[in-house]
């Protein structure tokens, strides 16, 4: 069994939930991790049991020994420090959103390419016990042909201009941190939409606190989506297809549910309660890929990232939501 070692950018709370999970994994072997802040780098390090620990991001990324790299700084950071972390030789699992706009992620995945590295973007949903099985069971034709998703994903956040959520300097807002999720589901059950609507509330510092879509297919296809920091929605997706329909939801603690009910009357439902909130599944993925030499995972292969950032830029543009970078 290969083991690899994976480095850390950006000791925050997805990284240590991401940490939980790589220690479900035998060949994952916690190696480094960076921070601007040499205490809190040295702190996380000593905390979860990495061996390494790094103020300065073009030495952890230079380091010969490391060989993947899990990105969790702000959504404003992927693309630099993704660009960074390929330039020296590493494998890439960088966070949701992969970037900012469609143009820094054609520039991630051709550098990627250029360079004969992997790279893949961090979707938790796809490879969870109930995304699987709800694919399942559309693939096998016993619900019929989807035709309506109803997605939302909020919670009430406090406001703070400083805070990730709504700072505009960190990319922040309702939509790439949590309506990335709906987005992936429709993307996932429907495919790219033919129209695109929204609806945005837009917070004193100028990102949106809350956005509703509406996407529209030519055949007659659609959804609805929802995201907000100002109301307790919960996180939940109801898969209308033609002979039942599947209800995918879970808790903040990431406990998923499958309930599914057919138009004969007939009802089955799921729970999972995966190790680690089922952050491992990612990382077995990559470490999946490098060992049968993929640079892109079938799961969430580069394509899928492409087409969810462009859809993103769409609802932004509908939506009037643009950062200071991009001005």
């Amino acid at each position: 069994m290969t083991k690899y070692n994976w480095g850390i950018i950006g000791p925050g709370n997805i990284a240590r939930k991401f940490t939980a999970g790589l220690r479900q994994l035998e060949n994952a072997n916690l190696y480094s991790v960076v921070s601007r802040s040499k205490e809190r780098a040295e702190r996380f390090a000593q905390e979860y049991g990495y061996k390494k620990s790094y103020d300065d991001y073009r030495m952890f990324a230079s380091d010969p020994q490391l060989d993947i790299v899990y990105i969790a700084t702000p959504h404003s950071h992927h693309h630099e420090h993704s660009l960074l972390c390929l330039r020296n030789g590493k494998a890439v699992l960088c966070e949701k959103p992969f970037a900012l706009n469609s143009i820094q992620v054609e520039e991630m995945i051709n550098t990627a390419r250029e360079n004969k590295l992997f790279l893949m973007e961090a979707l938790w949903p796809p490879f969870q016990p109930y995304y699987i099985k709800a694919a399942e069971l559309i693939s096998a034709s016993y619900t019929g042909k989807v035709r309506y998703i109803i997605s939302k994903f909020a919670f009430r956040a406090p406001y703070d201009p400083q805070a990730r959520t709504f700072n505009p300097d960190l990319a922040g807002g309702s939509l790439l941190d949590i309506g990335i999720y709906p987005v992936i589901d429709t993307l996932r059950f429907l495919g790219k939409p033919d129209n695109i609507e929204t609806s945005a509330v837009i917070a004193p510092t100028g990102v949106d606190e809350s956005v509703g879509v509406l996407f529209g297919y030519n055949d007659g296809r659609g959804a609805s989506l929802y995201s907000s920091f100002v109301n307790d929605g919960g996180i939940c997706t109801d898969i209308l297809c033609e002979n039942a329909n599947i209800i995918l939801s879970r808790s903040r603690d990431y406990v998923q549910y499958l309930n599914v009910k057919y138009t004969n009357g007939e009802a089955e439902g799921y729970s999972y309660k995966p190790p680690a909130m089922g952050f491992h599944y990612e990382a077995a993925e990559v470490m999946k890929c490098l060992d049968e030499g993929l640079k892109e995972s079938p799961v969430v292969p580069l394509s899928f990232s492409s087409d969810l950032i462009n859809t993103l830029d769409r609802i932004r543009r509908k939506a009037g939501i643009i950062y200071p970078q991009e001005k």
